[in-house]
C-alpha cells in the first residue's frame, strides 16, 4: 500500500495495481467511511423521558388495552393529539420487550395424538384422496387408497374425475364386502 501512495504522477494507478498483483479498488479511499463520518449522528433528536412516558401511558391505558400501536396512533391522530409515529411507538416497545400479541389469548392446549395400533391384519384401515395431474392443464383425477395399516397392504383403491363423499363410501361398501367385515 505504501508503493502505491508513493506512485510518481505519470504511471497509471491501474498498472501499478497489475504490477503488484492487487485489486485496482485498494487504490482508492474508502468512500464508505467518508460518508459515515460526514453523516449526522442522530444524537439530540430522541424523545424526552416525559414524552416517552406520555407514548407509554397511552399505549398502556385500560382504553387501548387491546389495541395495535397503529390502532393508538390512528385513534389518538383523529382526537387531535399526536404523541409519536407508529414507528416511535413500536421502537419503544420493542426497547421494553412488549412488542408481544397484546389480546388475551387462550394458552396453549394439549391435545392426546389418536393412535392407531393394529396387532394383525385387516383390524384397522387408513385411507387418502391424492390429486393426480393428467396431460391437460388444470385437470385432475382423484386417486382413492385404502390401506391395511398392519401390512402396509393396499386393499383397494379407485380413480375418478371428481372428489365426492358418495364414492368414498361406495369404495369402502365394496372394499369391506369383498373382505366379509
Amino acid at each position: 500500500m505504501s508503493c502505491l501512495a508513493a506512485l510518481p504522477a505519470g504511471v497509471p494507478k491501474a498498472q501499478a495495481c497489475r504490477a503488484l498483483d492487487v485489486p485496482r479498488h485498494w487504490c482508492y479511499p474508502d468512500r464508505r467511511q467518508r460518508q459515515r463520518a460526514t453523516k449526522p449522528s442522530g444524537r439530540g433528536r430522541g424523545l424526552s423521558e416525559s414524552e416517552q412516558r406520555r407514548i407509554f401511558d397511552a399505549l398502556h391505558s385500560y382504553r387501548f388495552l387491546d389495541a395495535a400501536p397503529r390502532e393508538v396512533y390512528a385513534t389518538l391522530l383523529s382526537e387531535g393529539s399526536l404523541l409519536g409515529s407508529v414507528s416511535t411507538m413500536y421502537r419503544l416497545l420493542r426497547g421494553r420487550k412488549q412488542t408481544r400479541e397484546r389480546r388475551n389469548q387462550r394458552p396453549a392446549q394439549q391435545h392426546v395424538k389418536p393412535q392407531l395400533e393394529a396387532t394383525g391384519p385387516d383390524q384397522v384401515y387408513t385411507w387418502d384422496i391424492t390429486k393426480l395431474p393428467t396431460i391437460t392443464r388444470s385437470f385432475y383425477l382423484c386417486l382413492y387408497v385404502i390401506l391395511d395399516l398392519f401390512s402396509r397392504y393396499t386393499v383397494g383403491w379407485m380413480v375418478s374425475r371428481k372428489e365426492n363423499a358418495g364414492l368414498a363410501c361406495h369404495l369402502f361398501r365394496e372394499v369391506l364386502s369383498r373382505r366379509a367385515i
